[in-house]
């Protein structure tokens, strides 16, 4: 039959087997982000694990390369992730694997902090942050495939939304505990590594949820290559389609911001004394703006595309930067930190779904793949930068030039890239 792939399925047995499923995958998702994310912000907030590196070296620096190196290892990563499933019809097991080693850094991350002593401890943070970024960065673009596979496009700001609303809740509630009572007590005379061990705790719980995923086989399938084939491939994929690289340039643009995100806590710190019940408050501020404003964001999207979601939350994210200068109380902090979490959820959720929305689904994992390695390099290289320029110049300095970059990325979003939604409406 014209159209069918050669293992016998075709696009529309394809859909109808989307739409059958859609209901119990939707609730898998949930399920997966009520526990997995919860544990995942932990890790990523911008809070616990700068004040705990800054705790062991007392250096900018080393805050830098410690999240330089997580996001090396998901640059360096993203292209193999596209490697790994583009030529399957199924990528759900890649995904457990993957998912699985992800946690187990996790776990050294915890380990280390608990049995080894300084300076052992704070290489241990670098080494599990960058191989945490590696296998991050391979999920990254698993995880967002499969996504969009099993959720048709108008459905899946709410999912998102929700899945990241639920993860929220919980997360506000470990979050506070973290603080008062993990890190405020020191807990197992280490109260940061206590808190990434319940973090690997929750994200291994939450990873089983995928068991109940019902996965359709793709019908349509490249060829297997090898990283040094698509990069080759690559010119042709960006000149393909002149929206999805003016796209891809300004998201490396705005990316350039979260060279400053391990530094608002630090320059807070150097405003106001922080105590561990204040970090857990912020944490969970952060956490809770983003989760609720995803919820938010999503709907959104569904409504008015991504691309407005990108924006919005873009310009959210700067002016709380903007904010958080000024700031020299613990209210104000919360304040800044809800719209922190409220803005870098929004241009986190929007940025890889727009990824989503361009060209082929059969080219689709190389440009997730490409989408993110370019802002994971930017990112690594950026933080890096930022923990030179906040050592040398000042906090301000990193902030000033972060928002330079990201003004000129939405400007480019803005005029030059039109919503991909309407080329098929």
């Amino acid at each position: 039959m014209p159209g069918a792939d050669p293992a016998g399925g075709s696009e529309e047995r394809f859909q109808a087997e989307v739409r059958a499923n859609l209901r119990r995958n939707y609730l898998a998702h949930l399920s997966h982000g009520l526990l997995g994310q919860t544990g995942m912000r932990l890790v990523n907030a911008p809070t616990f694990l700068p004040a705990y590196v800054a705790e062991l070296a007392g250096s900018e620096i080393a805050v830098g390369v410690a999240r330089g190196l997580q996001y090396l290892g998901m640059c360096l990563s993203s292209l193999v992730g596209a490697t790994l499933i583009e030529h399957r019809r199924r990528v759900l097991p890649v995904g457990f694997a993957i998912g699985a080693l992800m946690r187990l850094q996790i776990l050294g991350l915890a380990l280390g902090g608990l049995m080894l002593p300084n300076p052992w401890a704070l290489w241990a943070v670098w080494l599990f942050l960058g191989l945490f970024g590696v296998f991050l960065g391979v999920q990254g673009v698993v995880f967002n495939f499969l996504i969009s596979k099993v959720t048709p496009v108008r459905q899946r700001g709410v999912l998102l939304g929700l899945r990241n609303a639920l993860a929220g809740i919980t997360a506000v509630v470990v979050a506070l505990y973290a603080g008062r009572t993990l890190i405020g007590t020191n807990a197992l005379g280490n109260g940061y590594a206590a808190t990434f061990l319940l973090s690997f705790v929750l994200t291994s719980v939450g990873l089983a949820m995928l068991l109940f995923v019902r996965e359709p086989e793709t019908p349509n399938v490249l060829k297997r290559s090898g990283v040094a084939r698509r990069l080759r491939d690559l010119p042709d994929l960006l000149r393909a389609d002149p929206a999805f690289t003016r796209f891809f340039a300004a998201r490396a643009l705005t990316t350039v911001g979260r060279m400053a995100v391990p530094f608002y806590v630090l320059y807070a710190g150097t405003r106001m004394p922080l105590s561990g019940s204040d970090y857990g408050l912020i944490t969970a501020a952060f956490v809770a703006s983003q989760s609720a404003g995803n919820l938010l964001w999503g709907f959104l999207a569904d409504r008015r595309g991504f691309r407005f979601v990108f924006l919005a939350s873009l310009a959210l994210w700067m002016l709380s930067v903007l904010l958080l200068i000024e700031t020299a109380d613990m209210n104000r902090l919360v304040a800044v930190y809800l719209g922190l979490g409220a803005g870098l959820g929004g241009f986190q959720l929007s940025g890889q779904n727009l990824v989503l929305e361009f060209g082929r689904r059969r080219h689709l994992p190389m440009r997730i793949a490409v989408a993110n390695s370019a802002s994971d390099l930017v990112a690594a290289v950026g933080v890096g930068v930022g923990g030179v320029l906040a050592t040398l110049l000042g906090y301000v300095w990193v902030f000033g030039l972060a928002l330079g970059f990201q003004v000129t990325g939405a400007l480019v979003v803005l005029f030059f890239v039109e919503e991909p939604r309407r080329r098929s409406d």
